[in-house]
Parts: C-alpha cells; sequence; structure tokens
C-alpha cells in the first residue's frame, strides 16, 4: 500500500522541515577585525596622502616628485609604489579624498536650512579649509594635473556626484527664490568652484591686515551679495 502523504512527502529533501530542525536565527555579527598588517597599511597610507596634500600646497604638481613624498612620510620609495604606483595616481587620490570631504561637510549642514545658507555655509567651510592649509592646489592652477584627472574615473565620478548634490542646492535655492531667475544653473554652480580656488584668499592673507575668519566672511559675502551698497 501507498504511505499516507504527509506535509513533507511533497517537498524536496533539502526543503522539508521537521520539529528537530533548527531555527535559523539571523545574527548581526560585527565585521572581522583588521589584522595589525592592515591597520598599519591603512594608517601609512593616510600619512602618504596627507604629505601629498601638504607637497601639493607648497611645491605644486609639476615639482613634486615621488622622491619628495617618500621623503616627507619618511619611507622607502619602493614602499611608497606599494600604495600608489604613480604620481598621478597619489595625486588623484589626494583630490578624491578632498572632494569626499567636501561631501562630507555638505552632509553635515542641516537639511532644515535654507538652500542659500547651506550653499553659503559650503562655502565658508571651502574657504577656511584652504586658509588652513588643508586643501592643495587646485586642477585649474595645473595643467598638468588637470590632463591627469580628467582621465581619473573615481575623481570624475566624485565631481559628478558633488556637482549634481550642489546643482540640487541652487535649483531649491531658487525655487525659494533666494537666486536671481536671470542667473543659469551652471553659471552659479561654476561660480562657486571660481570662489573655492580665488587667489585674493592668498593676497589677503600674505597683507596681513584681516584675520583668516575675516576674510572668509568677506569673501562669502561679496559672492553672494554683491559689492553693491
Amino acid at each position: 500500500p501507498r504511505p499516507a502523504r504527509s506535509e513533507y512527502n511533497g517537498a524536496p529533501r533539502d526543503r522539508r522541515v521537521t520539529p528537530c530542525t533548527p531555527r535559523l536565527i539571523p545574527v548581526n555579527l560585527p565585521p572581522p577585525r583588521k589584522s595589525f598588517r592592515e591597520t598599519q597599511f591603512e594608517l601609512r597610507e593616510e600619512a602618504i596622502l596627507d604629505a601629498t596634500n601638504r607637497l601639493l600646497g607648497d611645491k605644486g604638481y609639476e615639482a613634486m616628485s615621488m622622491d619628495d613624498i617618500a621623503t616627507e612620510v619618511g619611507i622607502a620609495k619602493g614602499s611608497l609604489y606599494k600604495h600608489f604606483e604613480s604620481k598621478e595616481a597619489l595625486a588623484g587620490a589626494v583630490m578624491v579624498r578632498l572632494l569626499e570631504q567636501t561631501r562630507a561637510a555638505l552632509a553635515a549642514i542641516p537639511s532644515d536650512r535654507p538652500a542659500i545658507e547651506r550653499l553659503e555655509a559650503l562655502l565658508r567651510w571651502t574657504l577656511s579649509q584652504r586658509l588652513s592649509g588643508s586643501v592643495p592646489h587646485l586642477p585649474s592652477t595645473s595643467p598638468a594635473l588637470q590632463t591627469s584627472l580628467m582621465s581619473n574615473r573615481a575623481y570624475m565620478d566624485s565631481l559628478m556626484t558633488l556637482s549634481d548634490e550642489i546643482g540640487e542646492m541652487i535649483q531649491r535655492a531658487r525655487a525659494e527664490g533666494s537666486i536671481r531667475a536671470s542667473l543659469r544653473d551652471e553659471f552659479v554652480l561654476y561660480t562657486l568652484y571660481a570662489r573655492t580656488c580665488d587667489p585674493t584668499l592668498e593676497f589677503l592673507k600674505a597683507g596681513g591686515a584681516m584675520s583668516d575668519a575675516e576674510i572668509v566672511e568677506q569673501m562669502v559675502s561679496a559672492c553672494f551679495r554683491g559689492l553693491a551698497a
């Protein structure tokens, strides 16, 4: 005689559930701890990026060499190449990190503030970073660096993402009535980018008549409110 059909008979063997089958409870396991070597590698890489950032600001892209960077970090040149294959790749990594830091600064500005105030706050942060020496010479000051970055996929992706985020804020400011209707979005975006690399900052700082905070506020005010009384 055929056996009586049960709730298990029709199921594939690997799907059958019996009273003795243990229940799988999802557990959020912490990520595996990094080894000491991995941690040291990452710390050294950050030190390399920091050194490159300083040298880009002090010497510029063309004059900076891999030997300079290795000396600044205090490592052998061969060790430097374990992290970055070329000066172009290293400069690209520095600029990608700068864009990601800018995006993080933008995200940290409270989203409930008016869009125009968020744009002002972002420009204020960028100018303050430049005066503190945290931002190297930007691509517009170096044709060689600009050419290198144009072929760097990670840099271009980060730049496009940041531009989209700022562009969305510009549109929001326009909808709130804070930007003149006659100014195109592209013009506003490139005006903000231009202010971030404006040499006026260095001239005013070298003159010594104004504090860093005063320079930043004057630059932000002139950008958003103009010169007319």
